[in-house]
């Protein structure tokens, strides 16, 4: 006679909703003397499959001994977890053990350097939007995709597969526009003025962003001091019609939303491969309903690409993959030797930003410029205007107050923020400790002083750039200046600063760095 498969013996316990936020990830709580734990072997770190109601969820398993948490007769979960299974405390749920994710044998593969087919791909990534990777594997396999590489069909397997893990936007019309930088230049903020202008000419562009990885502020992060960016679909779509433009976290609308999970992981870890990264943006691209993309790769010796070689070959790949998913893409590479703007942290950028929409005479110059040049490019997508044209007429509707009315009827469209974020109150100079003119300024340590200050979560934390490139120095002149809300993070900030110096580099005129040449 067959036997059948042996399953679990399911095991209830009582619902307890514990109020810890565990960024993306599922968590239950088990007590240690829960019979459960000691009769059928549960371990820590293991993975559980809840039920209820005919809904189940997979959690991370945490043993605790602390009654308050959990007693022995109960399971607890996470806020997010508990909010998934839409049960209400005390309910009786039931508890197995979880069978891993198949795909994880696709992640063992890519360990090994093999090549990933379609079908493997879109398995990993629906496993992990499903909450069936604990972060650990999700750690695995971007190690092995950043570590043993992604050739280029592989990137557009991945770009495919996360794009089909949420919705689509579709604007029902043939030109949608978009401009993404790969980052790694603090300040930069050239969306929320590209935005704005090319709204104003009266394309459409619905600007999605994500929040910061490993710098001090991304474009949602800025925007958000001056206007609402957690927009739900329906009001993204509301402003989009009336306004032809949005700026609006990403997160909210469910766009390739395992991208949003990997970055959870990605974050702590300071991982950011360019397959990855590639494959994270077109992803958001394609999902956003984007026909037109712009990208900007800033190259310099402290950017993330290095040199004009490896900004060619990721040029190459955004080319390929970009090609194939349908979408019109051009890229520009630009001169990344220094931050672009003077503030670096979401309350100094938006200052930065309205300074160069108000046509201000203390306006940061590189981020005016730089705007114009990307605004000209994105402009120049309308088939009506010509090439060569669209530097001229992004300048007009700057310099004639027009973006500027298009930023301030976005914000209110969105949701004017009326909370006042000045700088951090607690800040401290960074000064020269010689006579000479700026030949080298380190975006890597500027962007970490940022953030160990607070940025992006304590809105006016930053660094206040007081000189740039070329610009000459005395003796004690201040280079910068730190700002913080906390005395725990200024104390982070000065200590890094104390160990790395200063991030400067001042010597003679000839010894500045030449710029890069947009191409």
């Amino acid at each position: 006679m067959k036997v059948p498969p042996k399953r679990n013996v399911a095991t209830t316990l009582k619902l307890r909703r514990v109020a810890i936020d565990t960024y993306r990830e599922n968590v239950a709580y088990l007590h240690r003397d829960c019979p459960i734990y000691r009769a059928e072997g549960f371990q820590a770190l293991s993975k559980v499959e809840v039920s209820a109601n005919g809904r189940r969820i997979v959690a991370v398993l945490n043993v605790v001994d602390d009654h308050n948490i959990v007693n022995p007769e109960g399971l607890g979960l996470s806020e997010q977890a508990f909010a998934q299974l839409r049960c209400n405390a005390n309910d009786l749920v039931t508890i197995y053990h979880a069978e891993p994710p198949r795909s994880m044998d696709s992640v063992r593969r890519k360990i090994g350097g093999e090549r990933l087919s379609p079908t493997e791909f879109q398995a990993i990534t629906q496993d992990i939007v499903g909450n069936r990777y604990s972060k650990m594997e999700m750690a695995a396999f971007l190690v092995a995709a950043g570590q043993t590489g992604l050739d280029r069909d592989e990137v557009l397997y991945l770009t495919r597969a996360m794009t089909e893990t949420g919705r689509r936007l579709d604007w029902h019309e043939p030109l949608v526009a978009d401009k993404h930088c790969i980052g790694g230049i603090p300040g930069n903020r050239t969306s929320m003025l590209v935005v704005p202008i090319v709204a104003a000419h009266g394309m459409l562009i619905p600007k999605t962003s994500s929040r910061a990885i490993t710098s001090p502020a991304g474009t949602a992060d800025t925007m958000e001091i001056l206007a609402d960016v957690n927009l739900q679909p329906d009001a993204m779509h509301r402003v989009v019609r009336q306004q032809r433009g949005c700026l609006a976290w990403g997160g909210t609308a469910n766009l390739a939303p395992v991208d949003d999970v990997l970055i959870s992981v990605e974050r702590p870890l300071g991982i950011d491969s360019q397959s990855q990264m590639v494959a994270s943006i077109l992803a958001k691209k394609l999902a956003a309903g984007s026909t037109h993309l712009l990208i900007d790769i800033p190259v310099g010796p402290t950017a993330k690409v290095r040199h004009m070689r490896a900004a060619l070959q990721l040029r190459k790949l955004f080319e390929f993959v970009g090609d194939r998913l349908g979408l019109h893409l051009e890229v520009v590479i630009t001169d990344g030797r220094q931050p672009v703007g003077r503030g670096i942290g979401p309350v100094l950028e938006a200052r930065d930003v309205m300074q160069v929409l108000e046509n201000h005479p203390e306006a940061p110059a590189d981020l005016r410029q730089k705007a114009l040049r990307l605004a000209g490019r994105v402009l120049e997508f309308d088939p009506d205007v010509r090439g060569g044209q669209g530097f001229a007429i992004a300048r007009d509707i700057l310099d004639s107050g027009r973006a500027l009315a298009k930023m301030n009827a976005l914000i209110d469209a969105q949701g004017r923020q009326h909370n006042q974020y000045p700088p951090g109150q607690l800040n401290y100079d960074i000064r020269a400790d010689r006579d000479g003119v700026v030949t080298g300024v380190d975006n890597f340590l500027l962007a970490r002083v940022a953030r160990m200050a607070g940025a992006p979560m304590d809105k006016g934390a930053g660094v206040e750039l007081l000189k740039k490139l070329a610009d000459p120095v005395g003796k004690d002149e201040p280079l910068y200046r730190v700002h913080a809300e906390f005395p725990a993070d200024f104390e982070f900030a000065a200590r890094l600063n104390a160990e790395r110096g200063s991030g400067y580099s001042i010597g003679d005129s000839e010894h500045v760095p030449q710029p890069y040449v947009e191409l």
